[in-house]
């Protein structure tokens, strides 16, 4: 009896393999292949009287280019070479994955217009092409199409191009646009007559990636980085035909903590420059029309007040957190901008966090969060009437977008889901009448009654109910043996939505659960979301992780041996400190561009971007903080146990997470670990944080990283 169950289970066991198309086979890591071995060259890092031994601080040599740049490029060549070798069976399933989700964009594609000041404007791509097409057309889209800018022709011979900062001048003669060749986010601005179809002579270098025009179209704004810290620290006035070497500084930030931008209204009557930190913000303005004006603050910087500016009709609307720690609207005259003549507009709510206001000349939309959930509320300024949009999904995103006419009485928004592809929608303020533009065609066809969304709560030890958006296909045994990708973030107060994406279809259609933990450092739940997993508070996003990876086993989800985890930058930093205090639970473990050496970075101010951070992670001169950062940082917290597969992935060029804290954080773990699983480290040595460019080349580093899972998960093909 025993022989014919067997017998009958492996015919059923094909059977299913052959309905569902998956072979499920072991895969053998190459054996006897040894790992790059770093070197150890001790360092001190002393802070309040505490000594960290540093082994692998030299890595970061090529950052400073001194005489160990050599020899940090070689340990890359040569971990990148050990990944290629323990992947190298996979690479017959990586081409599938690739060619797999590249067969599901549409190549030829194009957005859907966006009316500005009596043009059509959009963006197409052609098959085979990498890059975007940027055209317009006059007054109807019926007129002749005109090709603003080409970017397949501009990236020729570069083995990165990035664009972007697009800006056409008020009389719509002038394109600025901006471009990095480098990915270290380090901009050159160009200027482009449309008329002519020539570059002016006029070059801004070392920028952020845009710039904001004036109303007298020869001139505009851009912000100047520091070529060292990657910090924007000025804001320069251009007046066209003359020398960026000439050009007027407007604005200094002197506080090396504080973030500076620079926005147009919407009306486009006024220029606004920001200064702020995750703790405080200062706006000051101009008249669009008057670009020679000196700029003055529109209300001076309060400790613990952040607020930002609109101008609509003959008022100003501030979205403040003063007394209001979910954010409210006040409002002032165009006059009398100080907060002492802010007046309540929309009230403070405990249970609704304000995200962002769009104001119209007839309408304003508030986009909102209640229960985790975004929504979108419409006033109608000549009634005071209000109402709001219904989405009726568990889960979902929707985020305002292409709105840039003023006048305009129809709203913009984009909607996705974790089964619905990303659809732009128009929606009449008055009429009520909603209109699907376009949805994300996926190429061979998607199903969407095949999948099932979720939302569950896991709870936390101090008793926070900590969401959890799942995505599964139907027909998926929740027995504890299926696998599960859990996704996280927690910093910044990002909140991650739940959204489509095609390449996930790949996991999805092999038996795998997807899930986003919406951990605390996020603001899903409102602003003390953020504000419970931040500095003196990091450790809840680590614990709301795991809680919420314990929740899906309880729950026969999945199991340990089928759980695997994903997570990048500041999602890294999540991923390094839940495999050090809970290195059991996951099977396998994908980690890019991570934030993990904290004490490090945070104590060196010449690394991009360490001095803004201050107020998120902790200043290591405070001896508190340093010593709490201390306690949950990564690479300080390595110890010898053992741990999970691990495949890592950086970037040279990253601006944002300097390529030797993953570098060093693997080299470490090597020294330490007691097991005999996997550890692999690939870094694109042409590349920055965001990866390679291009619209198809990043999917050679998702199909990497779904290739190890599967091969994991004994999953073949």
């Amino acid at each position: 009896m025993l022989k014919v169950t067997g017998f009958l289970s492996l015919l059923l066991l094909f059977a299913c393999q052959s309905k569902n198309k998956i072979l499920y086979k072991k895969y053998t890591w190459p054996l006897n292949i040894t790992a790059p071995d770093a070197e150890k060259k001790p360092f001190e890092l002393v802070h309040h009287g505490d000594t960290i031994i540093d082994n692998y601080h030299w890595m970061n040599g090529f950052f400073y280019k001194n005489a160990d740049s050599g020899k940090v490029l070689d340990y890359l060549h040569a971990e990148n070479k050990y990944a290629d070798t323990m992947m190298a069976g996979t690479k017959n399933l990586q081409k599938l994955l690739y060619t797999e989700m590249k067969s599901r964009i549409k190549e030829n594609d194009e957005s859907v217009p966006v009316y500005k000041n009596g043009y059509y404007y959009y963006k197409r791509v052609e098959e085979g092409k990498d890059y975007f097409v940027y055209c317009r057309k006059k007054e109807t889209l019926k007129a002749r199409e005109e090709i603003l800018l080409d970017v397949n022709k501009l990236a020729e011979g570069h083995k990165f191009f990035l664009t972007g900062g697009f800006s056409v001048s008020p009389d719509n003669r002038l394109l600025i646009y901006a471009v990095d060749t480098v990915s270290r986010r380090q901009y050159n601005i160009y200027v482009k007559d449309l008329i002519t179809g020539q570059l002016l002579t006029d070059i801004v270098t070392d920028a952020e990636g845009y710039a904001v025009w004036a109303n007298d179209n020869q001139t505009f704004y851009y912000l100047e980085k520091n070529k060292v810290t990657l910090l924007s620290e000025k804001v320069k006035r251009h007046k066209l035909g003359t020398s960026s070497a000439n050009d007027v500084v407007v604005y200094e930030e002197k506080d090396n903590t504080n973030y500076i931008g620079l926005y147009k209204s919407m009306s486009e009557q006024f220029i606004f420059i920001t200064s702020e930190n995750t703790l405080s913000s200062e706006t000051r303005m101009i008249r669009a029309s008057e670009p020679d004006d000196q700029f003055k603050v529109f209300a001076p910087r309060e400790k613990n007040v952040l607020y930002t500016v609109e101008q609509q009709n003959d008022y100003f609307l501030i979205l403040t957190n003063k007394e209001a720690i979910n954010f409210k609207v006040v409002s002032c005259s165009l006059n009398n901008t100080g907060i002492k003549n802010w007046k309540d507009y929309i009230a403070h709510r405990e249970d609704v966090l304000i995200e962002e206001i769009l104001p119209f000349q007839n309408h304003l939309v508030i986009s909102e969060r209640k229960n985790g959930l975004l929504q979108m509320q419409i006033r109608r300024l000549s009634d005071s009437s209000v109402h709001y949009l219904d989405f009726g999904e568990p889960a979902y995103t929707a985020r305002l977008a292409g709105n840039v006419e003023y006048k305009a009485k129809v709203v913009r928004f984009n909607y996705t889901s974790l089964t619905t592809p990303n659809s732009v929608f128009d929606y009449d303020m008055d009429s009520k009448d909603k209109k699907l533009k376009k949805e994300q065609e996926i190429v061979g066809g998607y199903h969407k009654e095949e999948y099932i969304t979720e939302r569950a709560f896991a709870t936390a030890a101090d008793g926070a109910k900590i969401p959890i958006s799942l995505v599964y296909k139907k027909g998926i045994p929740k027995d504890g043996t299926s696998p599960c990708l859990l996704y996280g973030y927690g910093s910044y107060g990002n909140s991650l939505d739940a959204s489509f994406n095609s390449n996930r279809l790949s996991l999805l259609n092999r038996g795998f659960i997807f899930a986003i933990a919406h951990i605390r450092g996020g603001q899903e739940m409102g602003r003390k979301w953020y504000e419970q997993g931040k500095m003196l508070h990091k450790k809840n996003s680590f614990t709301d992780f795991i809680i919420c990876a314990e929740y899906l086993i309880r729950e026969k989800y999945t199991s340990k041996d089928h759980l695997y985890s994903n997570g990048a930058s500041a999602g890294g930093l999540l991923m390094g400190a839940v495999i050090n205090l809970r290195p059991d639970l996951w099977h396998g473990v994908a980690v890019g561009v991570p934030f993990v050496d904290v004490i490090g970075t945070m104590s060196d101010p010449n690394i991009p971007l360490t001095t803004n951070e201050y107020d998120e992670w902790g200043n290591p001169a405070n001896k508190e903080a340093y010593f709490y950062m201390k306690s949950y940082s990564p690479y300080e917290n390595i110890k010898a146990m053992e741990y999970p597969n691990i495949l890592v992935t950086s970037g040279l060029y990253d601006s944002q997470v300097q390529y030797f804290e993953p570098a060093k954080w693997v080299a470490k773990i090597r020294d330490y670990k007691t097991d005999k699983n996997v550890l692999i480290f690939k870094t694109n040595m042409a590349a920055g944080h965001g990866g390679a460019s291009g619209r198809f080349k990043y999917l050679e580093e998702v199909a990497l990283q779904y290739a190890y899972f599967l091969s994991l998960e004994g999953i073949a093909n």
